[in-house]
């Protein structure tokens, strides 16, 4: 069963989703590609699994690095899942671009090159916003492009982080 529970954060109201004793699901509301893994049928529940994902939250929005990461379950393609394995090793504090993302799954696969915007897409629609740190990939030279929760909630979350671009 998939259940749901309810967070607002400084930059505004956030749904979360678990099945089991992990976290399928972070988002801001109304962001883009909002609650993809929440069946409209998710019944509001007070898990563990959200009372931890909560003090996780509070801490990062304190502009504290979390010393800890809640369960989490990634549920997208095999693709989807190369490109949110990546976002994962984004230390706090730290960026890193769409084109270097591209060139460690290219070099994962052997193949020559891979398209910064196929990884865009996949960067897009992760399901796990902060925990799993989207908000960290930047443009070439840094430029500050693309985020599902809005420019205005990507560059607040770098700044807490320490980030200034």
């Amino acid at each position: 069963m998939i259940s749901r529970a309810f967070w607002h954060s400084p930059l505004g109201p956030m749904t979360l989703a678990a099945k089991d004793d992990a976290l399928i699901g972070l988002w801001f509301n109304n962001q883009s590609h909002f609650a993809t893994t929440l069946p409209n049928d998710a019944e509001e529940r007070d898990l563990p699994i959200f009372q931890e994902t909560k003090r996780w939250l509070k801490l990062y929005f304190e502009g504290r690095e979390p010393d800890f990461t809640p369960p989490i379950a990634l549920l997208g393609t095999p693709f989807q899942c190369a490109v949110w394995k990546i976002l994962q090793t984004i230390p706090y504090g730290q960026t890193l671009t769409y084109g270097e993302i591209a060139k460690r799954i290219a070099r994962k696969s052997e193949r020559t090159k891979m398209s910064a915007q196929a990884v865009g897409g996949a960067v897009g629609r992760n399901p796990i916003s902060l925990i799993v740190p989207c908000h960290r990939v930047v443009g070439a030279q840094g430029a500050l492009t693309g985020y599902a929760g809005g420019l205005d909630k990507k560059e607040a979350l770098l700044r807490l982080e320490g980030i200034h671009l």
